[in-house]
């Protein structure tokens, strides 16, 4: 009789890919994916350290998971990803509950751990190598329409304000050609678009090969009708990765550039390692080759001794380059962080800062979808919305775009004219002919 899993992933898109290549591992053990908690033999929490808090959300999670199965047979509990790193044998002692603690390098130690559990136990060394060698022997059954691919992972940038370099490593680029096979099995089993993902993704460097050759072979591949990548740091956007933007037909032209401050002293405060004028020389160089670029990005608002000019200077970066999406949050200071013993900013005016800065990003969006109304936009479309005529899908910008249809339009690039919007979904129709302006000119 098979064992059914459930799993919770929390946070960023690495995480769902590593929880989508664990689930493809316990298969090979008897393990169904359910999305029942009741009816579950396993639970596992795949956990984000990034924000304030994150150790106390997982706490909470397993206090519900308690209350579920008080009157039924206790599931096997993991707890994995980045707090599992941080907090690691701590978490046993603190949560008897808990069976198994595994960070994200030692994945590929997963089966083992739940075939041969006898006791508590943690597994947080950091071994991308092995954990990158035993997932390439198991396929990625993603299934989907546009999926998940890990390429590196691991930070050797050290900013001040980030965990990353402690619970996911330093810096690691898997092999080029396991990579390859593993994006060629994706589009024989039906994925149409990749999104190539890394802590630093455009830090990969494995023997002469960088993102940018990655991302021209796996153009090749026919099946393949998009690319993109995620997340970026200035300090490694290359010259070889910005020339691709001109002649690239499959890499599309969003470029998300966490910037997280516009001053030049809180960047460097934050060991940035870049500037403001080199973002916009990026920038510039950028919009030079291929004009249809949009960029998004990602701010800490309240930094340990941000002033309000260093808060405008933040509002002047936005309103110069009016980011079509932004990911704003107030400066959460993390355990074992340079920052951590930093002088905070007052609360209240870290989040009056917060507000104004959202409005500001708010309206510059608004803008940009209100000028999208009456344009033709290209749509992949992912899937059928639930119980309705509904199809859900993605243009070149990565926005939600949401069409009616009585024909299925799942896996099929459309052209759809843009009737209406709001902040979260782009609404359209699908049209035969194009005779509109497109949203690329």
């Amino acid at each position: 009789m098979s064992q059914k899993i459930f799993i919770k992933t929390f946070g960023c898109q690495m995480n769902e890919y590593d929880s989508n290549r664990i689930y493809d591992a316990v298969k090979k053990i008897g393990y169904k994916k359910t999305d029942n908690y009741e009816e579950a033999n396993c639970y596992l929490l795949n956990t984000c350290h990034i924000r304030d808090k994150a150790k106390e959300k997982v706490y909470h999670e397993i206090g519900r998971v308690k209350k579920i199965f008080r009157s039924r047979k206790k599931p096997l509990v993991i707890v994995a990803g980045c707090v599992a790193q941080a907090e690691n044998y701590e978490m046993l002692k603190r949560e008897p509950y808990i069976d198994i603690v595994i960070g994200p390098q030692s994945y590929h130690k997963i089966n083992d751990s739940i075939l041969n559990h006898t006791k508590k136990k943690e597994e947080t060394e950091f071994d991308a190598i092995s954990k990158f060698k035993y997932f390439n022997k198991i396929k990625n059954n993603s299934g989907k329409i546009s999926s998940f691919l890990t390429i590196q992972e691991g930070c050797d940038k050290f900013c001040h304000f980030c965990v990353v370099p402690y619970t996911r490593g330093p810096e690691y680029s898997r092999p080029f050609k396991q990579i390859l096979d593993e994006a060629k099995y994706l589009a024989d089993t039906g994925t149409q678009e990749i999104i190539l993902l890394g802590q630093n993704v455009n830090a990969y460097k494995n023997e002469k090969y960088r993102l940018s050759n990655l991302i021209l072979e796996i153009e090749k591949f026919t099946k393949i009708k998009r690319i993109r990548y995620t997340t970026s740091h200035p300090k490694d956007m290359s010259d070889d990765l910005i020339e691709i933007y001109k002649n690239s037909k499959k890499l599309m032209p969003l470029v998300h550039l966490p910037v997280q401050s516009g001053s030049d002293k809180i960047l460097n405060l934050m060991n940035r390692k870049h500037t403001i004028s080199e973002y916009h020389r990026i920038y510039e160089h950028l919009k030079e080759i291929n004009s249809s670029i949009e960029f998004s990005s990602d701010f800490i608002i309240g930094y340990p001794d941000e002033t309000d000019d260093d808060f405008q200077k933040t509002i002047n970066l936005m309103n110069d380059i009016k980011f079509i999406n932004s990911y704003s949050y107030i400066y959460s200071a993390r355990p074992g962080t340079p920052a951590f013993n930093l002088n905070q900013v007052d609360q209240k005016k870290a989040k009056e800062r917060l507000i104004s800065f959202q409005k500001i990003a708010k309206k510059i969006k608004t803008q940009y979808r209100k000028s999208l109304t009456g344009k033709i936009s290209s749509v992949l479309f992912e899937n059928k919305i639930q119980n309705k005529n509904k199809y859900f899908g993605r243009d070149e910008y990565f926005n939600s775009v949401i069409v009616e249809s009585n024909k299925d339009l799942t896996g099929k690039i459309q052209d759809v004219r843009i009737i209406d919007s709001n902040q979260n979904t782009i609404f359209g129709k699908i049209i035969s002919n194009v005779k509109q302006e497109s949203c690329a000119a």
